[in-house]
């Protein structure tokens, strides 16, 4: 299916316009304190009209089957475009999470690309530590591509899960 970009989305929200819409697929989780694993998402990114995209993310564990075993993470957050910046920032997403995590991101985004890094993370007193992140997202032969690195648990920055999805809706 070719994308074809919504006349009622503000034009600020230009080299975001790929992302929207409803995704669903299957990636890869792991990292040094956790055995890899494959996982379902979907993902669905909306807009009201206003600047901003609307971002609701869930997982959930996959046997060797290919079948739902348990939830895994969720997320909620908005895109926002922001005036570029001189380092090439042009855009922000904040996400929570309900395992205790608020993250802002800032990075540069342009048609069918999208490179992100933490500027900022909270986390609740009883949530695991997690310091930084790095989020990539591309639109790759009609699908959402992504992958995200990580530093926790006194992990140095390194991979942590990826996925590819495809537009549904």
């Amino acid at each position: 299916m070719a994308f074809h970009l919504d006349t009622n989305l503000p034009s600020e929200l230009a080299p975001l316009a790929w992302l929207v819409g409803k995704w669903a697929g299957a990636g890869v989780v792991g990292y040094p304190t956790i055995e890899s694993a494959n996982f379902g998402q979907e993902i669905t990114c909306s807009h009201d009209g206003r600047p901003f995209l609307a971002w609701h993310s869930r997982t959930w564990l996959l046997d060797d089957a290919g079948e739902k075993v348990r939830p895994l993470a969720t997320e909620v957050g908005f895109w926002r475009p922001v005036p570029e910046a001189e380092d090439g920032t042009n855009v922000e997403l904040l996400l929570t999470h309900p395992t205790g995590f608020v993250e802002m991101y800032a990075g540069h985004a342009q048609p069918a690309k999208v490179e992100l890094r933490t500027d900022g993370v909270m986390r609740s007193p009883h949530a695991k530590e997690y310091t930084a992140a790095h989020r990539m997202y591309g639109y790759v032969q009609s699908n959402l591509m992504w992958a995200m690195d990580m530093a926790a648990m006194g992990q140095r920055l390194q991979s942590h899960v990826s996925a590819e999805l495809k537009r549904v809706e």
